[in-house]
């Protein structure tokens, strides 16, 4: 075999469906949603009470006490299923992906506790933004959490 002819295989590589992804491929879209998730879990635990709110504000309450329900049950089945928007779950790798993500982030939590002190419809029957007061390392922090309405049912979309 001649120089050229080595060097013209060695320049080759697979593409399309016979190249399989690296590992670490995966990696930074669970590492960009591992924040949210860890944020948003952490500001579960305890009932949270949604009596303060009414109409859709309350089914918007009631959605983020649902996943407090959830990560207090350890269901990342059902947190996956039920409670985060399919852009989300999609973005971790489908169901299968979402469950470990969320089993992996259930195992960090240490503090449980949150309230909900206000809830805002920013597009009526299609999206809203939660603040949620959660205790993280020893400290009160408010986060606001983003929920899209899929399907008639409130979801997690995002955490700012």
């Amino acid at each position: 075999m001649q120089a050229s002819e080595r060097a013209s295989r060695a320049g080759r590589v697979l593409s399309g469906a016979r190249m399989p992804l690296p590992p670490t491929t995966k990696r930074p879209i669970t590492l960009m949603c591992a924040p949210l998730l860890a944020l948003a879990l952490s500001a579960c635990g305890k009932t949270i009470s949604t009596s303060a709110f009414t109409g859709e504000q309350h089914d918007v309450a009631q959605a983020i006490s649902n996943l407090q329900s959830d990560a207090t049950a350890v269901d990342e089945k059902n947190i996956c299923a039920n409670d985060l928007a399919a852009a989300i779950v999609t973005s971790l790798g489908g169901a299968k992906g979402c469950e470990t993500a969320i089993k992996n982030q259930l195992a960090e939590v240490d503090n449980l506790e949150a309230t909900i002190p206000s809830v805002k419809i920013t597009a009526p029957g299609k999206t809203a933004t939660a603040a949620v007061k959660s205790i993280y390392q020893g400290k009160g922090h408010v986060h606001s959490v983003s929920l899209v309405k899929e399907r008639g049912k409130w979801k997690l979309s995002r955490l700012q």
